[in-house]
């Protein structure tokens, strides 16, 4: 098992797509804003399931067993390359239909690593990034991604 880098970010990501981005296959995330952040971050697979019709259509496309999959744990890492306005070609690399990418931001991906045995964190999350073995250092920013 892997010695947790308190240091690093993690990203929290809902099922299926945590699994998708592990196996490579899911290599741009989709978010409502830009980021900044380059390098290699935890992906955290949220408690919570995709919660779009997209998921549902994911699981079977992608011959997932929902139940299998780990959620409310850190399952591994992968690197963010860059960040662009979400274009329609997106559709294939985020796994979802062309018409979730407008207005949203296209998060690239790449070197997916799964752990083993996933984590457990020590710090539940408290936004679109948190800390899982450390508390937040410095002031809280409200509106806004927390710059790290």
């Amino acid at each position: 098992m892997p010695h947790p880098d308190k240091n690093m970010i993690a990203l929290g990501i809902r099922q299926p797509w945590a699994e998708l981005i592990l196996r490579g296959t899911k290599t741009i995330e989709v978010r409502s804003k830009h980021t900044a952040k380059r390098g290699a971050i935890y992906v955290y697979a949220s408690k919570k399931f995709g919660g779009i019709a997209a998921a549902d259509d994911a699981i079977v496309s992608h011959q997932l067993d929902e139940e299998a999959l780990p959620r409310g744990l850190i399952v591994g890492t992968v690197e963010i390359v860059d960040c662009r306005p979400c274009e329609p070609a997106d559709a294939a690399a985020t796994c979802v239909p062309p018409s979730y990418l407008e207005n949203h931001f296209s998060w690239m991906l790449a070197n997916p690593q799964r752990f083993d045995e996933p984590l457990t964190v020590r710090f539940l999350p408290y936004g679109v990034w948190f800390y899982p073995w450390k508390r937040r250092n410095g002031r809280s920013r409200r509106g806004g991604e927390r710059p790290v």
